[in-house]
């Protein structure tokens, strides 16, 4: 294993159990690693520190452990392993009204890189770094051992998210395949309500499981309720206010295969054309000419506006004029979720841009509650940087 030497004082971070350390932190790298690669690091004094995949750029070392040795056999499924397990005591793994869940959440689970979602057997990879990448096969025979025969397949969806470099072939494909599995979609469950979902062709691994308990409360204030779905993907909150009796909703999303799976969605739990309407169309256009008051309950949850920080004044820009549309349209004693799933974008500036969007419309607003990721999305308290998604439950008189 080849060596990466810090600068003197530079291992602070490490000490306090952080899984990164930055090019600036390196003296010396003794060798040759290629990207990828397992390396060691030490202090100026040459205490060992850790180990992790070596990579170039401002993150040159991304930690898989302070204390094992990662070249061991049984590696990767010992922290698949512990992943499960927290997935295990959390109730999602033998749920009877929820098969899908994230059992890899990157740095939450002591796998910086890494992302894996189970689909009612299927396990979706997705590799955010070279060394990860280079371990999927590895990561898939720990999949097999250890899910054994609940296992369909492990597909790698890594092309958009590997970092591109000369001689990775970024091409999608199964890594594992059980001959029963005929489709590149099937039918999940999350808490009693049906989705599909394609990991072929939808967005990231195929369903945004992030949202599990946030559609939940949408589906329990949904009741009587005109609900809009701005931004709304397969129709993952549509699906949860129907459930729980909205008296309409429409979803609204700039994608038509998007829109195709919303309504395979609400035909696959039973309800009719007459209590759900799709709009294909800008969310942010559409919100725009909604007339005052036609809606009781909003869903905004967009894509990400910010990916990395030069462009956070103009997300937070962005979050405040969708918002003050959505505050100022939404009915008398409505509820607005509003939501950020911009890392750079932290819990206080996205709170400062909805207050400024309230303070816009003149309308008395209160937040009811502080809305957050789930715990399969779990987030290492020595890396708070994993905690993405924040969200605001509004009331709106």
């Amino acid at each position: 294993m080849d060596k990466i030497i810090l600068k003197p004082r530079r291992e602070e971070s490490l000490l306090r159990f952080h899984p990164w350390v930055f090019s600036g932190a390196v003296a010396q790298i003794v060798g040759h690693p290629a990207e990828g690669d397992l390396v060691s690091v030490c202090s100026a004094d040459g205490k060992l520190l850790c180990c992790g995949h070596y990579q170039i750029g401002s993150i040159a070392v991304r930690v898989l452990s302070f204390d094992e040795d990662p070249t061991q056999a049984d590696f990767w499924l010992r922290m698949l392993t512990r992943a499960y397990k927290l997935r295990e005591a959390y109730g999602l793994t033998d749920s009877k009204t929820t098969n899908c869940y994230r059992l890899v959440h990157g740095e939450g689970d002591g796998l910086p890189g890494l992302i894996i979602d189970y689909y009612n057997g299927v396990c979706v990879l997705q590799a955010h770094s070279v060394g990860m990448f280079r371990a999927k096969a590895a990561i898939s025979e720990a999949l097999q051992q250890l899910y054994g025969d609940r296992l369909k397949a492990v597909y790698d969806k890594s092309s958009g998210t590997a970092p591109f470099k000369a001689g990775l072939e970024l091409i999608d494909g199964y890594l594992y395949k059980a001959d029963g599995l005929q489709a590149d979609e099937l039918s999940v469950l999350e808490n009693g309500n049906q989705f599909l979902v394609n990991w072929c062709e939808g967005q990231k691994t195929g369903f945004f499981l992030d949202q599990r308990e946030n559609r939940f409360r949408v589906g329990q204030l949904a009741k009587g309720r005109r609900v809009l779905n701005l931004f709304c993907y397969t129709g993952g909150f549509s699906i949860y206010a129907l459930a729980g009796g909205a008296v309409h909703v429409d979803s609204v999303d700039s994608s038509k295969r998007a829109m195709d799976m919303v309504n395979r969605n609400v035909a696959l739990n039973g309800f009719t054309p007459d209590q759900h309407t799709s709009y294909c169309t800008d969310a942010i256009e559409f919100v725009k000419n909604v007339p005052d008051g036609a809606y009781d309950l909003m869903i905004v949850d967009p894509p990400a506006f910010a990916k990395h920080r030069g462009a956070l004044k103009n997300a937070l820009r962005a979050y405040q004029r969708l918002n003050a549309a959505a505050i100022a349209k939404v009915a008398p004693g409505g509820f607005v979720f509003t939501f950020s799933c911009s890392q750079v974008v932290d819990k206080e500036a996205f709170a400062l841009a909805v207050f400024s969007a309230a303070a816009e419309t003149g309308r008395s607003v209160r937040i009811l509650d502080r809305l957050n990721q789930p715990a399969d999305h779990s987030v290492n308290i020595y890396h708070p940087e994993g905690e993405y998604l924040k969200g605001l439950l509004l009331y709106v008189e």
